[in-house]
C-alpha cells in the first residue's frame, strides 16, 4: 500500500459473507432451466466476469434476450435468497471489523446485493453498527458495474478516495477502486481465481486477516 488508508469500503458477497455454496446452487438452478450441465465453484470462477449478462451467455452458450436475462436474474436470486441463512461469515469476521474500529479507522459497506435486503441481513448479523454507511443495489435487476456506485458511496460520506481502500473479491471491485482513485485489496475467497485477480495489479490475499495485515 502506498499510504495507510483511513477508511475501508467492504464488499459483502464473497468478501465478508462466505456464500460460495449458495452462489453455485443458484447458478446451477439457472443451468437446469436452460438445459445446461451443472458447474462447480472452480468452473464458475473460470467463467465469472462483468457484465454478468455476458458471463451467463458464455455459461449457457447462447445469446440472452431481455426476457432471458430477467428470467436468469429471477431464478438465481430466488435460490440464493433461500440459502442465505446457511451462509456464515468469512474467516476473521467480525473481529477484523472491531479491530479496525478500535484502531481509529472508519469503514462502510458497499454491495451489489439489493439494498433493503442487504440492510436487513447486515442488521440480523449484528454488524450494522460497524459501518458508517451501508449501500446496496437500488435497482430491480443487478449485474452491472460497481464503479458509479463506489463514487456515489464516497461522495455521500465526503471521503477523499486517496484515504480509502476497497476490500473485495472480484475484478469489478478493483476496477471500481481504480476509477474512483481509491486503493484496493482483493481476497481469493469469492468467485474469481487468484490468477484473474492478480491481473488487476492490486494486492491479492487469501483471507480477511491477511488483508488486515497489509493495513497494519
Amino acid at each position: 500500500m502506498a499510504t495507510t488508508p483511513r477508511h475501508i469500503v467492504w464488499d459483502w458477497n464473497g468478501t465478508l459473507l462466505d456464500d460460495n455454496h449458495a452462489v453455485v446452487s443458484a447458478v446451477n438452478e439457472v443451468c437446469t432451466a436452460f438445459g445446461r450441465d451443472h458447474v462447480d465453484i472452480h468452473e464458475w470462477r473460470e467463467l465469472y466476469k462483468r457484465p454478468l449478462s455476458k458471463c451467463y451467455e458464455q455459461l449457457l452458450r447462447r445469446e440472452l434476450s431481455e426476457q432471458d436475462w430477467a428470467r436468469v436474474d429471477l431464478l438465481y436470486h430466488d435460490v440464493y435468497r433461500g440459502l442465505l441463512d446457511t451462509c456464515g461469515m468469512a474467516e476473521g469476521v467480525p473481529h477484523a471489523l472491531d479491530d479496525w474500529a478500535d484502531a481509529g479507522g472508519s469503514q462502510s459497506l458497499l454491495s451489489m446485493w439489493f439494498h433493503e435486503e442487504l440492510v436487513d441481513l447486515v442488521t440480523a448479523r449484528g454488524l450494522h453498527e460497524c459501518f458508517a454507511r451501508v449501500d446496496g443495489l437500488r435497482s430491480s435487476i443487478g449485474g452491472g458495474s460497481k464503479a458509479a456506485h463506489l463514487r456515489e458511496h464516497l461522495r455521500f460520506q465526503q471521503l477523499d478516495p486517496a484515504d480509502v481502500v476497497l476490500v473485495g473479491d472480484v475484478l469489478d471491485d478493483a476496477h471500481a477502486a481504480d476509477e474512483a482513485g481509491a486503493d484496493c485489496i482483493l481476497v481469493t475467497t469469492g468467485v474469481m481465481h487468484r490468477n484473474k485477480l492478480e491481473a488487476a495489479g492490486f494486492p491479492v490475499v487469501d483471507s480477511i486477516p491477511e488483508a488486515m495485515k497489509l493495513l497494519a
